[in-house]
């Protein structure tokens, strides 16, 4: 079952249009979140609403929004006259013009989102749309209205649907030359390139996403379960930078780490991820005589959620 839509409207390329729902192609639910605590109790911290002068709660009922004007005025903006802007692309994802997927700054990607066909109709429309950016190798740019905001979004082929990336607008991309005008002008040698080359070819691969693992998040795993079991907790010892003397050393060095690396085959961190969902819940030690793991997953830990006096 796929999750719910985030938006539902029409898919329009001149006169063909279709109904289309547009879904999240990311997660981050299976991430493992922490609550906040009051540290003397072990209760959960709840924020209120409160007027900023007086220090009373507000109802949602009594909550608008607001455009600052100066410090203490503001334009006082309602749900429905938000709703009252017109967008065209509140409703519709009109295809404005196809451009090359090379011609894509990738700092202009947002997130990626599935588009598919809405309901039982309009499913011979969306794989002429489908088909024609496929055929012309092209990527469709259009416009859609998410979250009360207008985005360009970018739709190309995916399997038997689309894909859907939302774009950035030109004044949300900073511009580089404020970060990287004081990096000095350096001339790298052809010695050192050829040993980076030889680095570099030593270490190629193969985009596998399946072979990468989160390993903070197994590390914040471990820890949960380590202070489930009542086991202490030892500081691991933090890696520590070397200053880089001789650079055409250091490269030979990693030459020599590289091909070593060859040699042993992938290291310990690269193995096969834990399977995403219910693996990594799994993994969290059950409390005897609680709920099971994947209930219990989401709970406080038993041991040290609560600090207690000595």
């Amino acid at each position: 079952m796929a999750p719910r839509a985030n938006w539902k409207g029409f898919l329009r390329l001149s006169l063909v249009t279709c109904p289309v729902a547009l879904y999240p192609a990311t997660s981050e639910s299976e991430k493992i979140s922490f609550n906040q605590l009051n540290r003397a109790t072990g209760h959960r911290i709840k924020y209120l609403k409160v007027d900023s002068d007086t220090g009373d709660e507000v109802p949602n009922e009594d909550i608008v929004k607001g455009y600052k004007v100066d410090t203490d005025t503001f334009i006082e903006v309602t749900k429905e006259e938000l709703e009252n802007v017109a967008l065209e692309s509140t409703r519709t994802i009109e295809i404005d013009e196809f451009v090359d997927k090379t011609e894509i700054d990738p700092r202009y990607l947002i997130r990626p989102y599935y588009l598919r066909p809405d309901g039982k109709v309009g499913h011979d429309a969306f794989a002429v749309i489908r088909e024609t950016i496929r055929e012309m190798n092209k990527v469709a740019i259009g416009r859609v209205v998410l979250t009360n905001r207008e985005h360009i979004i970018a739709l190309e082929p995916l399997d038997k649907g689309l894909m859907g990336t939302l774009l950035r607008y030109p004044y949300e991309v900073r511009d580089p030359k404020e970060y990287f005008d004081e990096i000095d002008d350096v001339k790298v040698t052809k010695d050192m390139l050829d040993l980076a080359r030889h680095i570099v070819e030593q270490k190629a691969g193969s985009f596998e996403p399946d072979k990468f693992e989160d390993q903070y998040e197994t590390a914040l795993v471990d820890l949960i379960n380590q202070k489930r079991a009542g086991k202490p907790i030892t500081p691991k010892e933090r890696p520590r930078g070397e200053n880089v003397v001789d650079l055409m050393d250091a490269l030979r060095k990693s030459v020599g780490g590289a091909a070593a690396e060859t040699r042993a085959g992938p290291k310990k961190g690269t193995k096969n991820p834990r399977k995403a969902a219910a693996g990594q819940k799994e993994m969290l030690m059950p409390i005897a005589g609680k709920k099971p793991a994947k209930e219990a997953a989401a709970k406080k830990p038993a041991t040290g959620a609560r600090r207690k006096s000595a």
